[in-house]
């Protein structure tokens, strides 16, 4: 049997704003923020410490999102394991965005 791959993300970062929780028509929460995640290096010629910042969307559901609505707020470090999504779509321009 051919293995199928692992799709499993770590993240370690502070939320940018402060969540946005919405529900489904079935009354699930939905709950929504990005976090910041910075990495800092020393660059070979100059020497000087460098930093490069990503930031991620994350997206949670159920009874884990109403816990975050609740107690995550602007600033707040948080500690994620999930897995990565990549949605795509059409532009006006009829080009694939992701």
């Amino acid at each position: 049997m051919m293995a199928r791959g692992v799709n499993k993300v770590i993240l370690l970062g502070r939320l940018g704003q402060d969540p946005t929780v919405r529900y489904t028509a079935g009354g699930a929460a939905v709950t929504s923020f990005s976090i910041a995640t910075s990495e800092g290096w020393r660059d070979k010629n100059s020497g000087e410490m460098q930093e490069r910042t990503d930031w991620h969307n994350i997206v949670i559901f159920s009874r884990l999102a109403e816990v975050a609505g609740q107690y995550l707020k602007k600033g707040s470090q948080v500690y994620i394991e999930g897995r990565l999504q990549t949605r795509k779509w059409t532009d006006k321009n009829e080009m694939d965005r992701y």
